[in-house]
C-alpha cells in the first residue's frame, strides 16, 4: 500500500528533477565555451549585452547549438524507448543497430555522388535510417538472434562497422568533399547554424506527433503479443509503425548532427530507474532525459582538451559504454 501510494511522488520528483537539470544544461551550455570567454562574461552578456563580443559567442554560436542539441536529444532519447518497446529488447539503441550508421552512410553516398548536403540531407538521412530500422526488423524475425538481445546487439555493430567503414572509404576516395562528409563519421553540434534547427524541427515534430498513437498498442505489445492481439492491436502493425517513427527522428537527429551513439540506450535506462518501465511514463520522461545527456554532454566536451573540442559522441561512449556493459552483466536483462 504505501509502495503503491508513493509511487506518484517518485514519479513527480523525478519530472521535478528532470526539469531543473534541463534548465542547469541550458545555462551550461550557454554560459560555458572553449574559447576565452568566461562564464561571467557570458552570464553579464546574456542579461544585460554590454558586451558585444561576449554576446556574439553567445547568441550566434551557443545559442543555436543548444537549441539543436536539445532537439536531437529529445528525438533520439524518444527512439530509444520506441525502439527499445518495439523489439522489446532493453539493449535495442539506433547506434548499435546501425539505425544511426544507416542514416549518415546514406548522406555520405549521397554526396559523393554530387548531392547538396544542404538541401537533401534530411530526407536522404531519414531513407538511410529506414532501410537500418526495417533491417532490425528482418533480424529480429530470425530464430536465434532476434530472442537474444545481446546477439542482437552483435548483429547490429557488425553492420554499424561494415557501413561506417564503407563511408571512411568513399570519404578517403573523395578528398574534394572531404570536409564535408567528415561530419557525417563522427559527428558534431559545433558549426551549425541556426537554420539547421529549424529546418529539423519539422522532422523532430512529425516524429513525436507519429508517436502518441503508438504509445497504448506498444504498452500492450510489453505483455506478449498474444496479450495486444487479444487486447484488439495488431503487433507486426505496430511495430512497422514504430520503426517508421524511429527512422523519422533518427534520420533528422542525423541529418542534423550526425551519428550520436548510445544516447538511445542511456535515455530509456535512466528513465526506467525512475519512474519504472511502463512506455507511457519513460517516454514522456525520454524528451527531457535527451537534451540532458546531449548538452552536458557536449558542455563536458568543450572543456576537456581546451581550446579544442572533442567530438559529442565520444563523450557519449564514455558515458553509454558502461551503462551497455552493466546490461549485459546483469543477472536477468530489465523486463520492458
Amino acid at each position: 500500500m504505501s509502495s503503491s501510494a508513493s509511487r506518484p511522488q517518485v514519479v513527480k520528483r523525478s519530472w521535478l528533477i528532470c526539469l531543473t537539470l534541463v534548465v542547469l544544461s541550458v545555462l551550461a551550455s550557454l554560459l560555458i565555451g572553449a574559447g576565452d570567454v568566461s562564464p561571467g562574461r557570458s552570464a553579464q552578456a546574456l542579461w544585460s549585452g554590454a558586451d558585444s563580443e561576449a554576446r556574439f559567442i553567445v547568441m550566434e554560436l551557443r545559442w543555436p547549438r543548444t537549441l539543436l542539441g536539445a532537439m536531437v536529444g529529445m528525438a533520439l532519447g524518444a527512439a530509444g524507448v520506441i525502439l527499445q518497446s518495439a523489439t522489446r529488447n532493453p539493449l535495442a539503441e539506433p547506434g548499435l543497430l546501425g539505425v544511426s550508421a544507416g542514416a549518415s552512410f546514406a548522406v555520405v553516398l549521397a554526396i559523393s555522388l554530387g548531392s547538396s548536403a544542404a538541401t537533401l540531407n534530411l530526407g536522404v538521412a531519414v531513407a538511410g535510417a529506414l532501410a537500418g530500422c526495417f533491417l532490425v526488423l528482418l533480424v529480429t524475425q530470425l530464430r536465434g538472434i532476434g530472442s537474444d538481445p545481446v546477439r542482437l546487439i552483435l548483429v547490429g555493430a557488425a553492420f554499424t562497422s561494415m557501413l561506417m567503414a564503407i563511408s571512411t572509404l568513399i570519404l578517403l576516395s573523395d578528398q574534394r568533399s572531404a570536409d564535408e562528409m567528415r561530419f557525417w563519421v563522427i559527428g558534431a553540434l559545433a558549426g551549425r547554424p541556426t537554420e539547421t534547427a529549424y529546418s529539423s524541427a519539422p522532422g523532430v515534430l512529425l516524429g513525436l506527433l507519429l508517436m502518441l498513437p503508438l504509445i497504448r498498442p506498444l504498452a500492450a505489445l510489453a505483455l506478449g503479443e498474444r496479450v495486444a492481439t487479444g487486447l484488439g492491436h495488431h503487433p507486426q502493425l505496430t511495430r512497422m509503425s514504430a520503426l517508421v517513427c524511429v527512422a523519422i527522428l533518427v534520420g533528422t537527429a542525423t541529418a542534423a548532427a550526425g551519428p550520436i551513439a548510445f544516447v538511445g540506450l542511456i535515455v530509456p535506462f535512466v528513465a526506467r530507474r525512475l519512474v519504472g518501465p511502463d512506455i507511457r511514463r519513460t517516454l514522456w520522461l525520454s524528451l527531457l532525459i535527451g537534451p540532458i545527456i546531449i548538452l552536458f554532454a557536449d558542455t563536458i566536451s568543450r572543456l576537456v582538451v581546451k581550446p579544442y573540442e572533442l567530438p559529442i559522441g565520444v563523450v557519449t561512449a564514455f558515458i553509454g559504454a558502461p551503462i551497455l556493459i552493466a546490461v549485459v552483466r546483469g543477472h536477468r536483462l530489465p523486463t520492458l
